[in-house]
């Protein structure tokens, strides 16, 4: 199911023609990316799956913010300096988290010293053994399944609306559909920017991660990701989100969310 990937894989700012898998981090990893419906520039999420021998590897995913060409360099710098850091210090798996923070740091003073007002939200997560551990900075969101349909970790949006809910203000439900969703209050290209590190979460065999931009979170409740990416193959599941997902963002309606994006995303299983 897949090449087994020994170096770096990274869409910067480029459509994938349809889902590819790959054999990383002794798991299956599926991705995608495109630009959004009709749109006529170029795609401004950006991905990485950085394998660090054969039980560890880096998956990211950003989301350039600040419109073309900013966003799509914001969004393209980070990936990359992540993937050099990781590179750099694969020999050292321990030093992960300082290879990600300082991948990060670097890209936010890199995206501040290109004075083109962009910016990017970016989500990594580390995986180690089974084990993995997320980082994120803005609304590109991580999330984790049990087979059974249990959501073991959801990150929180480094936006209003992501405090909200998580203060229990708003519900998610409503949330997805707020006016103001598009807010971020967090991002790589702010003097003030900072990373958000999560706990470490031991993946079950049959566990699915998904770390995604807000073009699949925008578009589909967390339940429904949910319930299309916790059982079957994977790249079948992956294929199915794509379709979902791009069903909500050409077919408005008053009742189901509809936000026409950039969509990146990948799927992570442990085997």
């Amino acid at each position: 199911m897949g090449l087994t990937l020994t170096e770096p894989e990274l869409y910067l700012g480029k459509d994938i023609a349809g889902i590819v898998t790959f054999r990383i981090a002794q798991g299956v990893a599926c991705a995608f990316t495109r630009r959004a419906p009709d749109k006529e520039s170029d795609n401004e999420d950006a991905l990485g799956l950085i394998p660090c021998g054969g039980n560890a590897a880096v998956l990211v995913v950003a989301d350039g913010l600040g419109g073309l060409p900013s966003g799509k360099q914001a969004s393209s710098i980070a990936v990359r300096e992540v993937s050099r850091n990781i590179v750099a210090n694969c020999s050292e798996q321990a030093a992960f988290r300082e290879a990600i923070l300082d991948g990060i740091e670097q890209a936010n003073q890199l995206v501040m010293a290109t004075g083109s007002g962009g910016g990017t939200t970016i989500a990594v997560v580390e995986i180690e053994n089974r084990t993995i551990r997320p980082y994120h900075v803005g609304d590109s969101e991580i999330l984790v399944t049990g087979q059974r349909g249990k959501i073991k970790y959801q990150s929180i949006s480094h936006s209003p609306m992501g405090y909200a809910v998580e203060a229990g203000l708003l519900e998610a439900g409503d949330a997805i559909h707020d006016k103001e969703r598009h807010i971020v209050s967090n991002i790589i290209g702010a003097s003030d920017m900072r990373v958000e590190i999560g706990p470490r979460i031991t993946l079950a065999p049959l566990d699915t991660l998904v770390i995604g931009s807000d073009g699949l979170f925008d578009n589909l409740h967390a339940g429904e990701i949910k319930e299309i990416i916790r059982t079957g193959p994977l790249p079948a599941a992956a294929e199915q989100l794509l379709q979902a997902c791009r069903a909500r963002m050409t077919q408005f309606s008053e009742v189901l969310p509809h936000k026409p994006d950039d969509l990146g995303f990948i799927l992570f299983r442990p085997q």
